[in-house]
């Protein structure tokens, strides 16, 4: 049996030309073999793992330039962006300004809409007060003139006796004549 180092000292000694056989050493048919067969796929092959290459190469290029065309489009967008929010927070601020100052303006109209009002309630109050004492103090002339017509007439009944009636038709009688007299 052969040892391993008696197989690397037969690589170093190659036999001669002239003879031509299978050498069952696998160790140093080894390297050899795999040398014919790199040769064979590196040849042949070198075509083939090149076009993989640069269709890879190819794709990854591709494929950086659409990120590259999409961080461009996302930047775009960022600062079409960030230029609406600064015209929305523009417009936010206007509209909170111009909304305070409505708000002021309808508070300011409601108090003299509402002082308006409360006048226009009290002038009504008024002018019913008025208007009720009127209509109280007329009741009250009218009671007073009732109650002294009343009176009147009462104490005129009791004084008035038939010579006093009988005088008093013939005075207004004769006023009667003298005013048909003036008057004609």
């Amino acid at each position: 049996m052969k040892t391993v180092t008696d197989s690397f000292v037969f690589l170093a000694h190659w036999p001669s030309a002239g003879s031509f056989g299978f050498n069952t050493d696998i160790l140093a048919t080894n390297p050899i073999n795999l040398s014919v067969v790199l040769g064979i796929l590196i040849f042949f092959g070198k075509g083939v793992l090149s076009d993989l290459l640069d269709n890879r190469k190819q794709r990854i290029v591709n494929t950086i330039r659409n990120s590259e065309e999409l961080r461009q489009g996302a930047i775009e967008q960022l600062k079409k962006a960030q230029l609406r929010l600064r015209q929305v927070e523009i417009e936010a601020d206007q509209y909170r300004v111009n909304g305070y100052e409505e708000i002021e303006r309808e508070k300011l109209n409601l108090i003299n809409s509402t002082s308006e009002t409360l006048e226009q309630f009290e002038n009504s109050n008024n002018e019913i007060m008025n208007f009720e004492q009127e209509r109280a103090l007329n009741h009250v002339r009218q009671r007073v003139f009732q109650q002294a017509l009343e009176g009147a007439l009462g104490t005129l009944n009791s004084r008035l006796n038939n010579e006093l009636h009988l005088r008093t038709i013939s005075a207004n009688i004769g006023m009667l004549v003298t005013i048909k007299e003036i008057t004609d």
